[in-house]
């Protein structure tokens, strides 16, 4: 993998999530932390939504030196909106499979082309970057869609994005797809995947491996019904796993994340990669033990907590073992023995197995209730 760029649409996908909705005030906060990040490319929004909506794109547009980007329907209006915001690139999409054309639009496949070429025709002749999206394509009959690349291709689309809409690829179906795509046209190809099946971000390398130039990702992977690949899962991935550089500043990942959180009114699971409270969490003894002595035994070794503006944690509970509790006992100024150690790791366990959260208070309740000295205390004994 020579590059991989990054596209966020968290701004417009992500604020598509079930009952998030972002404010001028977060959008704006959200989109100079993507920038100043490098992300290559911020979809603001869809701008003839709303006016409140088209003042924020706007606004977007001005204040980043991202590539700024407003999503439009085949539309007339849709299209004069997003080029009246002022962004550098309109990302237009029309409905490319059966069911959709048929039962959505209400249209047929040769109204489907014309649509798609005079919008690209529109967008070009404004001088403006053109992103063309055959929308629902992993649902689309394979040759009309090869017909329809073709034709925003000899219209002069810049862009051709390729969207899993509905989350049913394969990594290796889309790759296969991704590779056939780009066979039939010039423009550069863009991937954008949802996480049905929990394969967003799997789909999105399969389609730069397959000779897309960039994805398209949400942050904490919000987005329509299961969200999008994740941009901090997709970022990481390409900069730890293919050794690729993004150009993103990797080390405010957890901050971006935060915000997002915060915003959206989405909670980030535990469990989340990269960016979740246990994504640099250990409990059990084995795996803190390894951690204490060397990070790489139980962590990944190409991704690290500092790369992504984030912190070990050693957490304390029903599976701590001896080397956890001595190094959080040394942190809180204890000097145990052997012997005490072990008598304040089975509390921990204990307490841990009822369910609770063991806290530093907890642990230093019973340290003392163990009669583990402090550190100055002991070196006072000592002396």
């Amino acid at each position: 993998m020579e590059s991989a760029r990054v596209f966020d649409t968290t701004l417009r996908d992500g604020e598509q999530s079930p009952g998030t909705s972002f404010s001028y005030d977060d959008k704006r906060q959200i989109a100079s932390i993507l920038d100043e990040m490098g992300t290559h490319v911020i979809e603001a929004g869809f701008p003839v939504n709303s006016d409140a909506e088209f003042e924020a794109v706007r606004d977007i547009a001005s204040a980043t030196s991202s590539t700024t980007c407003g999503l439009a329907r085949v539309v007339d209006k849709d299209i004069e909106a997003a080029l009246d915001s002022g962004v550098e690139m309109v990302h237009t999409f029309v409905s490319t499979s059966d069911v959709q054309i048929e039962d959505s639009m209400h249209a047929t496949r040769e109204e489907v082309v014309q649509r798609a070429v005079e919008s690209v025709e529109r967008i070009k002749d404004a001088g403006v970057t053109c992103m063309f999206s055959p929308m629902d394509a992993t649902r689309t009959d394979e040759e009309f869609l090869i017909d329809v690349i073709e034709a925003v291709t000899e219209a002069g689309t810049d862009w051709i994005n390729i969207p899993d809409t509905c989350g049913v690829a394969t990594p290796t179906r889309f790759r296969a797809m991704i590779e056939k795509v780009c066979a039939h046209t010039d423009a550069q190809v863009d991937v954008h995947t949802h996480d049905d099946f929990g394969l967003a971000t799997a789909n999105a390398l399969a389609g730069i491996e397959a000779g897309a130039a960039q994805a398209q990702v949400s942050v904490n992977s919000i987005g329509e019904r299961a969200g999008n690949a994740a941009y901090e899962e997709y970022v990481m991935a390409v900069e730890s796993l293919y050794q690729t550089d993004t150009g993103i500043d990797t080390t405010r990942i957890t901050e971006l994340s935060n915000v997002v959180e915060e915003k959206s009114g989405m909670d980030t699971p535990g469990n989340k990669p990269v960016v979740g409270a246990n994504a640099f969490s250990h409990e059990s003894g084995i795996h803190a033990a390894g951690v204490i002595e060397n990070s790489d035994t139980f962590e990944p070794g190409v991704m690290t907590p500092e790369m992504v503006g984030a912190q070990r944690r050693l957490v304390m509970g029903k599976h701590t073992g001896t080397h956890s509790v001595r190094e959080r006992l040394v942190e809180c100024g204890f000097a145990p023995t052997d012997e005490q150690v072990r008598a304040v790791t089975r509390r921990v366990k204990d307490y841990g197995a009822e369910k609770r959260q063991v806290t530093v208070d907890d642990l230093e309740r019973f340290a003392t209730e163990a009669g583990v000295e402090r550190q100055q205390d002991h070196e006072e004994v000592r002396a």
